[in-house]
């Protein structure tokens, strides 16, 4: 029985019971005192639309919001949350929740890190800093390639299949996104229902399980993909070979989620876990991935068409280059997700202790794709932990041209980390399929949320290029960030990540020591 039910059924035989025996006794009627404000308050709490947790969790929910006014959230909570070396606690889910409900977000004292610790980072500002005067910057997706390219935010949505997530977080986010004019990923579970409904702009991710395009089989079925590839939301197809949460593992939908409607939507049976294969079928080599986008790009009229992957042996990435440069064909993007990466569900030792991190990742790509002369015609995603504006900033210094959120947006929708998304049991109604949970989200007050965090989280990343002296993101650079290594010793982020000079890799002479072994094990053929 849910605590809702419960507390319904308790608030009509309590007060049944005071009053029969408040016929024997009449002085219990006083009872009534204290047991109608609990009533009162708990059909309030169900009635109201801002707090999941309240209306899933009458009269008991406050206790959430009182401890986290006197200690912060269980330390167990945020093992596998950290964020500049540190968990994330009440400091940056506060900043999100803040911004998502358009409260006050500064902050007194002054700076809370403490700045001569190592590894503490900033951005150094300009003493002549600009006025911002791009208010909506755009990051052009396929540009002289496609026929349909796509104007993109610098933040969106990142991977979050409906089924990982609920009926209304997937709504919510939805709108949210259709409101703030930003895009949302799908995840690999399909395009559903709740993708479409609003409107907004979807990056549709095929996965190895090709959910929502494939035959009975699990191949992928092209003629599937085409009718849903041409739908005017699906703006970007995204085929993703690994995710840092799990690299080289298929994606995990417990069968504890698995609803005969989410079962159809990505055509597998029900009463087991859905759990995708290792590698793709429809291609098997580097040349077979090109070949496989450009082929994607055609069906479905000319949109842009990348790939997402987490970073692991560098010959393998180098092995897509040379392929590139052999056949001519190349993506119009790639997504780099990072082995901190977040997900539903994983085995630990796959969450904790395999995949490139982000930033490591995000700088090798840039730089082979700067090595093979390509990187101004290929745009760069990066997928990591970017919680506030900060966050963003650092990433497109060092390479990426967009940053995708994950973590921050199921902080607009009210996540509270209970981690529990791989049992169903999910208290705010975000990743479960437990329909009286999930109803629990209000979807127009969550979207609301959603569109917020992302405006503002634009408006402080173009201050901060304003307060570094610069118009544009694009003028953004590795020297402009700074982190303290050891005691006095500072350096920029050129110096920390440093990348390779244009072409090297095209001349053997030219090609830096540490990157031949890759380079030359690297085949275009198979990896």
């Amino acid at each position: 029985m849910t605590v809702r039910k419960a507390f319904i059924l308790l608030a009509i035989i309590v007060p049944a019971v005071i009053v029969w025996l408040a016929s024997f006794w009449p002085w219990l009627m006083w009872l009534l005192v204290v047991v109608a404000p609990l009533i009162v308050l708990g059909v309030f709490d169900m009635l109201q639309k801002k707090h999941t947790i309240l209306r899933l969790y009458p009269i008991i929910g406050h206790l959430r919001f009182v401890f986290e006014e006197i200690r912060p959230e269980i330390q167990q909570y945020f093992v596998e949350s950290n964020i500049d070396g540190r968990p994330v606690n009440r400091e940056f889910r506060d900043l999100v929740y803040q911004r998502a409900k358009g409260e006050l977000d500064t902050r007194p004292f002054g700076t809370q890190f403490d700045v001569y610790r190592n590894g503490y980072e900033w951005v150094n500002h300009s003493i002549a800093p600009k006025q911002v005067k791009e208010h909506d910057p755009r990051i052009i997706f396929g540009e002289g390639k496609c026929a349909q390219p796509y104007a993109a935010s610098p933040l969106n949505i990142s991977a979050m299949s409906f089924g990982s997530l609920s009926r209304n977080a997937i709504l919510a986010l939805n709108k949210g996104a259709k409101m703030g004019g930003f895009a949302h990923n799908t995840g690999e579970g399909g395009i559903s229902p709740y993708h479409l409904k609003y409107g907004a702009d979807l990056v549709w991710q095929i996965g190895t399980g090709y959910f929502g395009c494939r035959d009975d089989e699990g191949n992928f079925d092209p003629a599937l993909f085409e009718e849903k590839a041409q739908l005017p939301q699906v703006r970007m197809v995204e085929v993703k070979l690994s995710q840092g949460a799990k690299p080289a593992h298929g994606g995990i939908l417990p069968a504890a989620k698995l609803t005969p409607e989410i079962a159809d939507i990505r055509r597998v049976p029900l009463g087991q876990d859905v759990v995708s294969p290792a590698s793709h079928t429809a291609f098997d080599s580097p040349t077979g991935l090109l070949q496989f986008l450009a082929r994607l790009r055609e069906l479905s009229g000319g949109k842009p068409v990348g790939f997402k992957l987490c970073v692991g042996e560098k010959k393998d990435f180098l092995a897509i280059c040379k392929a590139m440069l052999a056949t001519g064909l190349t993506p119009d993007f790639i997504t780099v997700d990072g082995g901190e990466g977040g997900t539903g569900a994983a085995p630990i030792e796959l969450t904790n202790s395999v995949g490139m991190p982000l930033r490591d990742a995000l700088v090798f790509v840039h730089s082979a794709l700067i090595g093979i002369g390509l990187r101004q015609k290929i745009r760069i995603i990066a997928s990591g932990k970017a919680v506030s504006a900060f966050h963003v900033l650092r990433l497109l210094a060092l390479g990426a041209d967009t940053v995708n959120s994950a973590r921050a947006m199921m902080f607009a929708l009210g996540c509270i980390q209970a981690r529990k998304c791989n049992s169903g049991l999910c208290p705010t109604g975000i990743a479960t399929q437990d329909k009286t949970r999930s109803k629990a989200l209000h979807v127009d007050d969550k979207a609301r949320r959603v569109a917020n965090y992302h405006a503002a989280m634009i408006k402080y990343l173009m201050e901060l290029c304003a307060a570094a002296g610069l118009e544009r993101l694009e003028d953004l650079r590795p020297t402009h960030i700074n982190r303290r290594v050891n005691g006095t010793d500072i350096r920029n982020y050129s110096q920390l990540y440093p990348t390779i000079a244009p072409g090297c890799l095209l001349v053997e002479k030219d090609i830096p020591r540490d990157w031949q072994d890759a380079w030359h094990t690297a085949r275009v053929d198979r990896w």
